[in-house]
């Protein structure tokens, strides 16, 4: 199997969404409160469903189960027993989001039997005066951190960076973090839904309710060291080269500026792609395939069976696989 895979969407409507997705994507308004796309998802319930060529109507999950070696590698599908590893989604936050944790794979193996999640954010286009919550200004522990969510004074705890388009946020597992209203971003994370929140600034759900809090599971899952991970690196890349953005165990991801065309040896990844378009139209050709053509915020898959991949266009794209 050498065919590339674009999928439909899965938008997921929340109290702090907006509608720029949409917009972004130049497709028809999605409804009101769009805070995520999830643009490749194998979880269960909200899988991704190809949406043309032979394999149109199949989700992720069936692919996997049909052809997982080629799609995945080898290497990779038995590492990860036949499940898709990762969950990548465009996120418009309108309004604040919870201030949350999520806990590592060791961990969340034994509390939620699922597996933990690390992740990164690229900044896309950010509203004047939009910021992100990532990790700790200083020394925290378990004590201070309680009796500052007691108070309803965590936010002043974390770090806090004003955001600039191309920004780019690592979030190991464990690192305290929030996106604050006005920001729109690409995130690549592990596939899992384990999510701790800690403080949600007393807001109420549709229901009504104060939404749930997870303040003692967070308390374990959170790192308190003061580390430097979090801090945001600005990436750009120069025409027709890409920058390094986040490599680490559990995916890596460059910046790619094509303009006008690259070719891509991806024999030596050893894995899935996922090639996520920022800016601009590019057209994807893998081998003896018809060339695919898509604009922007549309994420494709190739498959690890594919070796080579030429691009060709003007635009930018998020380069992901697995290391």
């Amino acid at each position: 199997m050498k065919n590339i895979l674009t999928f439909t969407p899965v938008y997921v409507h929340l109290i702090w969404g907006g509608d720029r997705i949409a917009r972004f994507k130049g497709i028809e308004s999605q409804g009101p409160d769009v805070g995520e796309s999830w643009e490749l998802s194998p979880m269960p319930g909200h899988e991704s469903v190809v949406d043309c060529g032979e394999f149109k109507g199949l989700n992720l999950n069936q692919l996997i189960d049909k052809y997982g070696n080629d799609i995945m590698g080898k290497r990779l599908y038995e590492r990860y027993e036949g499940k898709f590893p990762l969950l990548i989604k465009f996120i418009d936050s309108k309004r604040d989001l919870s201030i949350q944790v999520h806990p590592d794979d060791e961990l969340a193996a034994v509390t939620e039997h699922k597996r933990g999640k690390t992740e990164m954010w690229y900044s896309i286009d950010p509203d004047e005066g939009a910021y992100l919550y990532a990790g700790f200004k200083g020394q925290e522990s378990p004590e201070s951190l309680k009796a500052k969510i007691e108070d309803s004074t965590i936010v002043e705890s974390l770090a806090k960076y004003y955001t600039k388009p191309g920004d780019v946020f690592f979030l190991p597992a464990g690192c305290v973090h929030a996106i604050g209203q006005g920001n729109f971003v690409a995130e690549i994370q592990e596939a899992s839904d384990v999510t701790y929140r800690i403080f949600d600034y007393n807001r109420v759900g549709a229901d009504g309710k104060p939404r749930e809090l997870h303040v003692a599971k967070a308390m374990v899952a959170t790192k308190y060291d003061n580390s430097d991970l979090a801090k945001p690196i600005n990436v750009t890349a120069a025409p027709d080269t890409e920058a390094p953005m986040v490599h680490c165990p559990f995916f890596n991801t460059d910046l790619i500026n094509v303009d006008p065309e690259m070719n891509l040896d991806l024999k030596a990844r050893d894995s899935f792609s996922v090639f996520i378009t920022v800016s601009g139209e590019l057209t994807f050709t893998a081998e003896d395939n018809e060339p695919l053509t898509v604009g922007r915020g549309t994420t494709i898959l190739v498959p690890a069976s594919v070796d080579k991949l030429k691009v060709t266009g003007n635009g930018e794209m998020i380069s992901v696989y697995v290391p």
